[in-house]
């Protein structure tokens, strides 16, 4: 291994990215098929199977009636710097309507197109149909303008599932030290699950890069902690204790660490973008007058979709007993701080955090390694999940404030 990276070799390592109308510059250039119903679904993902490309990726909401949650996501993920194209398929029912969507992505200037089952005369038709625009559409993506891109274009945002013993010692550690190397050269990291925080708010107000950004953190912990009384769930679950955690708040400063130790700028919400660089909390929990609705990050994909809607073209999720999701629209690079998972799932995980816990090597070099695979994946190396085809999402019904953290009570909080 070479020496360390410093920030100024950093600085200067590039690469091609893909130039969108907004300025961000994508690591990928997806066609998205977007259904906006469950009942569109089954048509929408043979348009994607039948089109036999791996550039064109399936996302959707299941729910029937309109929920602005959604609604904000899917838009998020319209314009998100790694799709160049979009689909839109609904049944003709819903209220989510497919045209505004496409109309949303003719103001991004991507190729799109939108449809309605019923009307184009069911199943077989409405597929060959989005099977030859998906055709043209992958044609038109070959002029891309392509440019320069460093990381401080990047937007990476992590989260961690299926922890152990190790994830809070190596992984999610080596995690917070790529943060910090990222935002040490501009560019934008995020983390969420303020619910794994339980017990750590004066660490985290502590952090904060000012006082509205203390406000901001002390408010959205105690709405978190609320949420997670009011729904007597906090998140830690057996297969936590099977990997040797012993309670919440053992698992919450394995949790953080993840973040690394650069000041917080404040706190966003899901589908939000990120105003400027630095590192950010991402809130995903729901809003205290909306308690009744939605339990938050019911699964991994969740949260890494949350992630993805704020801009980031990298996800990490840190798991020390093991995982093999991956995410649609942005690349999900898998970490692990446990060997044997490593060597046991070695096609799934992408990283082994381990030999920092033996000393086989250091947290500065370990830090060096993990720098270089996000500039793979980043240059156009596929992660294990995406050469796998793994491209999983989740879309729920949920209800949060778009306000950042309850502005109007920041100031009182902090």
């Amino acid at each position: 291994m070479s020496e360390v990276i410093g920030v100024q070799d950093l600085k200067d390592i590039s690469w091609q990215g893909y130039l969108r109308k907004d300025g961000r510059k994508g690591i990928r250039n997806h066609v998205l098929v977007v259904y906006t119903v469950k009942c569109a679904e089954h048509v929408a993902r043979m348009i994607v199977q039948e089109s036999g490309h791996r550039d064109v990726q399936l996302v959707g909401f299941d729910g029937c009636t309109d929920n602005q949650y959604a609604v904000d996501l899917l838009i998020s993920l319209i314009r998100h710097p790694n799709v160049g194209a979009v689909l839109a398929v609904g049944l003709g029912c819903e209220y989510v309507q497919p045209e505004w969507l496409s109309d949303i992505a003719r103001g991004e200037d991507k190729p799109t197109d939108w449809l309605f089952i019923q009307r184009e005369g069911g199943t077989n038709k409405s597929v060959a149909r989005g099977v030859r625009w998906v055709q043209e559409a992958l044609e038109k993506l070959e002029a891309t303008l392509r440019v320069s891109m460093t990381l401080a274009d990047l937007t990476v945002g992590a989260e961690c599932g299926g922890s152990d013993y190790t994830s809070g010692l190596a992984g999610n550690v080596v995690m917070g030290r790529f943060f910090d190397a990222l935002v040490d050269v501009g560019g934008t990291a995020v983390f969420e699950e303020i619910v794994e925080a339980v017990g750590l708010r004066d660490m985290l107000v502590s952090r904060a890069a000012n006082e509205w950004a203390a406000g901001q953190l002390a408010y959205t912990y105690d709405k978190a902690l609320s949420y997670c009384k009011s729904v007597r769930q906090y998140s830690v679950s057996p297969g936590n204790f099977a990997g040797g955690l012993s309670t919440i708040e053992e698992k919450s400063m394995g949790a953080l660490a993840k973040s690394g130790s650069r000041p917080i700028q404040g706190v966003i919400k899901v589908s939000v973008r990120p105003p400027h660089g630095g590192l950010w909390l991402m809130d995903s929990t729901p809003d205290p007058h909306f308690m009744q609705f939605g339990i938050t990050n019911p699964n991994d994909s969740e949260g890494l979709m949350d992630l993805i809607s704020c801009g980031a073209q990298i996800v990490f999720l840190v798991t020390g007993r093991g995982s093999v999701v991956g995410s649609a629209v942005s690349p999900c690079v898998k970490i692990t701080g446990n060997h044997e998972t490593y060597m046991n799932m070695s096609g799934d995980m992408d990283f082994d955090a381990s030999p920092v816990l033996t000393g086989a090597c250091g947290m500065d070099a370990l830090t060096e390694r993990l720098t270089r695979l996000v500039i793979d994946v980043a240059s156009g190396t596929e992660s294990r999940a995406e050469a796998l085809g793994h491209a999983e999402y989740f879309i729920p019904y949920k209800y949060q404030d778009k306000t950042i953290a309850s502005e109007r009570n920041c100031e009182k909080e902090a």
